[in-house]
């Protein structure tokens, strides 16, 4: 699909810095007790966000993601680029509209977010965007799209998105599920559909997403990367995938993004640091001479790894 006319992404490096972790108290990446204490108030973590994007910012980083979803991470991003202005315009912000926070600050709640793609969710998320982020982002996706979603489908919703788009705001959706594949491969049948941008999870353990990213990427659009480091699953000390990173000479977190960075199809693969020492870490990330087949071997089935990514808990 030929992408409208002016509407395009800007260069950015090729790590970019998420806001999952950070935004809300609660997330199910591993190890949060120790990266954020047990005390997470909203003034706390605001001021760790500012502290992680700072880093980011001084290490070349230029793409920021948030989303509805993730707490106050759009008004903690929002009120950083109000702290620099000068920062906004070299920047890529991107965020996602499509689940609702209701965790209310508890690391407790049960559940905490909800999802719904519809019309008055989208109509009703855009404006809350607009307000958090003191503008418009630069790519706004719809948060977690697997092949029922009505993203793909309800007429009135895709005319909508198309509408933004043609404001200039690059249109796109997260993936999730054991069938991110699907999904990507739908939206790119869209005859004149308002897709042109896709964030999806792709790792060493869940790799299954890779040949649609490849033709996603084949028909101009602009890849993300999350989860590069599967929640915390590779980043562990022991391990094969430990092992594999020993022998190339990075740490295990590093070995796990540069592997992500190393696939022809990936335009920004996303750190999810919550201190800026994780960030030092990550970002010294080089794509590894560890044999592509060592890299096969790790790969679970993609129902297996979404049982278990659906098991981690919220902490």
């Amino acid at each position: 699909m030929a992408l409208p006319e002016g509407l395009v992404i800007a260069p950015v490096p090729r790590i970019g810095i998420g806001t999952a972790a950070l935004g809300r108290p609660a997330y199910i990446t591993s190890g949060r007790r120790g990266d954020l204490g047990t005390v997470r108030s909203v003034d706390l973590l605001e001021a760790r966000t500012h502290e992680v994007l700072d880093a980011a910012w001084q290490a070349g980083i230029r793409y920021v993601d948030a989303a509805r979803s993730y707490g106050h991470a759009e008004r903690f991003v929002g009120s950083w680029f109000a702290a620099h202005p000068d920062r906004r315009a070299p920047a890529v912000v991107g965020s996602k509209w499509g689940y609702r926070y209701v965790g209310d600050w508890r690391m407790d709640a049960d559940p905490h977010e909800v999802k719904e793609h519809s019309v008055a969710m989208f109509d009703e998320q855009w404006p809350q965007t607009l307000a958090a982020l003191g503008g418009p982002p630069d790519v706004y996706d719809v948060h977690s799209v697997t092949p029922d979603s009505p993203a793909l489908t309800d007429p009135e919703l895709l005319a909508r998105l198309g509408g933004l788009a043609a404001q200039g705001v690059r249109v796109g959706f997260s993936t999730s599920g054991p069938r991110q594949g699907d999904a990507i491969d739908a939206a790119l049948a869209l005859a004149g559909g308002p897709f042109s941008t896709v964030q999806a999870t792709w790792n060493a353990l869940e790799p299954s997403a890779g040949p649609a990213l490849a033709r996603a990427h084949d028909a101009g659009w602009f890849v993300v990367i999350k989860e590069a480091v599967a929640n915390g699953r590779l980043t562990a000390d022991e391990g094969v995938a430990a092992a594999l990173a020993a022998v190339d000479g990075q740490t295990p977190d590093a070995h796990a993004i540069g592997w992500a960075l190393a696939q022809p199809f990936v335009d920004v693969v996303l750190s999810g640091a919550v201190t800026p020492e994780q960030l030092a870490s990550n970002v010294v990330a080089r794509v590894p001479a560890t044999p592509r087949e060592a890299f096969a071997a790790l790969a679970e089935p993609p129902e297996q790894y979404w049982a278990e990514r659906s098991a981690l808990p919220w902490t």
